[in-house]
């Protein structure tokens, strides 16, 4: 069974920095590897993916803000957020699909999903 562990959420002040890491149960390279979250009220959406060679992408909200990295030794995966903001207050998951990437709006074909951290940015 695939298991996804998020950590590294917490409660911060608008402009500072966390790192969110996702330890994963699985031979990570094997897989494409996704941050989604999920705002208050709000559905899911996709944050950040990195496939099998290393390509990224990016939304919008959180492009040049966000990066995205693997530890391909400690089957991590990492979410660096860099000057937050209170829109981005949600709940972080990762995400895991074997080989390929789904689109980020195709939720339910990302085969394995963690439970998520939460993170809260104030004004």
């Amino acid at each position: 069974q695939v298991r996804l562990l998020e950590s590294g959420g917490g409660s911060i002040q608008a402009g500072g920095s966390l790192r969110l890491s996702c330890k994963a149960s699985l031979t990570i390279r094997d897989y494409c590897m996704g941050w989604f979250r999920q705002a208050p009220g709000k559905e899911r959406e996709g944050v950040s993916t990195i496939d099998r060679f290393d390509r990224r992408t990016y939304a919008d909200p959180v492009k040049g803000r966000f990066t995205t990295s693997i530890d391909n030794a400690e089957n991590t995966l990492y979410l660096q957020m860099n000057a937050l903001k209170p829109e981005d207050t949600a709940m972080y998951y990762c995400a895991a699909n074997f080989a390929r990437c789904p689109s980020s709006d195709d939720l339910e074909s990302w085969g394995n999903w963690g439970q998520g951290t939460q993170v809260t940015v104030s004004s």
